[in-house]
């Protein structure tokens, strides 16, 4: 039967595929990414605190996801909105602080339990939403081109039909097959995307999946792969490759596509990671070289690399100073250059300015 993009596709078929998704060009683009993978997860090792990196990569890899759906913030915005005190932040903004919350809310459920379910895919979609979000349960749910409003694709109707269709694509996640994680990550997400069971916030929930599928299968540890990069910066391809699958049943583009997104991103985030942990080891030399004794400390110093805002009382919660010392050791840093002072609202923040360059840059 002819796929109708303005039908209900109840009919979309259940995982695996009967196609051949496990091809040469695949199994070998599988072993590149897998290896960007490994290695990217190999120098969490080499880095003393790794908690470090994670405020701010998983804000990179929410902005990016949110941008993906038209929900669009500044670094700026956004860096002051995690550390300030302030309740003038714009929607687009909490909208993008609710995605890392989703994100660190399903990795502390998957911790807990190792299973990847309806029911945490609810939870982070509800956290994303800020509501009380089910599954969909009322028709007239499409999918239409934003330039021409022309109906791309039509997502299955019914909320026994999509239960289903969930609950086969749980089986197939967890299932002790032979098929690479990573070939088998494609296949989940076209398939959470094709499912589309919530009303909104699928994209963005499909994307926090793929990361937790990775921590699932310890290809990862912590949720800091950067892998909404690849796809905002070739989003065209994502969604035409994406319907190639659901027309015309071609897998392999598709699954060549999202493998390559994995190495790329995996090389990407360990230059970043690199690249932090170089800023931060020449920031620490510098603040040895030209600080007080009493200020100086590696406790310190690794604070300021959390995020690139700091403000007296995250010196004060870690045990590092007292309050008044606090704003001593942030305008002695700020001194030397390390850091630059700006006033939001009431609270003096610090920015640690070249973190925030390095985060900013492309």
């Amino acid at each position: 039967m002819k796929f109708d993009p303005s039908k209900p596709f109840n009919d979309l078929p259940l995982l695996p595929p009967r196609a051949d998704v496990e091809t040469k060009p695949v199994l070998k683009k599988a072993i590149a990414a897998n290896r960007a993978l490994a290695e990217l997860k190999g120098l969490g090792g080499t880095i003393p605190n790794q908690a470090l990196l994670v405020n701010s990569l998983i804000l990179q890899e929410a902005k990016a996801s949110s941008e993906i759906e038209n929900v669009i913030t500044t670094n700026d915005a956004l860096f002051r909105a995690f550390t300030a005190k302030t309740s003038r932040v714009d929607p687009a903004t909490k909208e993008v602080l609710r995605y890392r919350e989703a994100l660190w809310e399903g990795y502390n459920v998957l911790k807990n339990r190792p299973i990847l379910s309806t029911n945490l895919f609810l939870t982070i979609v509800r956290t994303i939403r800020k509501n009380q979000a089910g599954i969909r349960n009322t028709p007239g749910t499409t999918i239409a081109n934003s330039a021409t409003g022309e109906v791309i694709y039509t997502p299955p109707e019914g909320e026994t039909i999509i239960r289903d269709k969930l609950k086969n694509l749980e089986d197939f996640i967890h299932a002790g097959d032979e098929m690479d994680p990573l070939i088998k990550l494609a296949l989940i997400h076209y398939q959470f995307e094709a499912i589309h069971p919530f009303s909104d916030g699928n994209g963005r929930t499909g994307r926090i999946i793929n990361i937790l599928f990775l921590i699932l299968h310890d290809l990862l540890e912590l949720p800091v792969l950067y892998l909404s990069k690849a796809i905002i910066e070739r989003k065209n391809d994502y969604y035409r490759l994406l319907r190639q699958v659901t027309q015309k049943k071609q897998w392999g583009p598709w699954i060549l596509y999202m493998l390559a997104s994995v190495e790329e991103t995996a090389t990407f985030t360990r230059e970043r990671i690199l690249a932090i942990r170089d800023l931060m080891m020449e920031t620490m030399e510098k603040a040895r070289r030209e600080l007080p004794r009493r200020v100086y400390s590696k406790e310190l110093i690794e604070l300021l690399f959390r995020q690139p805002y700091t403000k007296g009382q995250f010196l004060v919660d870690a045990g590092i100073a007292e309050r008044k010392t606090a704003a001593t050791y942030l305008r002695k840093l700020e001194k030397v250059g390390i850091l630059k002072a700006q006033k939001i609202g009431r609270e003096n923040l610090y920015l640690n300015w070249k973190l925030y360059d390095l985060l900013s840059g492309s």
